[in-house]
């Protein structure tokens, strides 16, 4: 995936790489290696979301975005369908940061 004109993968391809390697770890734990199950997305929340999770009151809420997340119907949630859940967080945290004063995002070290 390295650009050619880097000499190594560039910031981007790494986050891709990234995700790639997050879904593929959770993904088939049950048995489909392309999907999570509901048992599997919950884990990956739990462990890759914790955040979000523990700070949630209504215990229902994972299967309430699983259920939206899965478009398809199937009962579990593909590649794609987890990259709409990334898209949306990525998106609301975009959002919050340029809400704060400056509304810029901290440069990394």
């Amino acid at each position: 995936m390295s650009s050619r004109y880097t000499a190594g993968p560039t910031e981007t391809e790494r986050c891709i790489e990234s995700l790639l390697a997050v879904f593929q770890r959770y993904a088939g734990r049950d048995s489909n290696s392309k999907t999570l199950s509901k048992k599997e997305f919950r884990t990956f929340m739990d462990t890759e979301l914790g955040s979000f999770t523990k700070n949630q009151k209504d215990p229902a809420v994972i299967d309430r975005m699983m259920k939206k997340l899965d478009m398809n119907s199937d009962g579990e949630v593909d590649f794609s369908e987890f990259l709409n859940l990334i898209g949306g967080l990525a998106q609301a945290c975009h959002e919050h940061v340029a809400s704060a004063p400056g509304g810029v995002a901290p440069k990394r070290p």
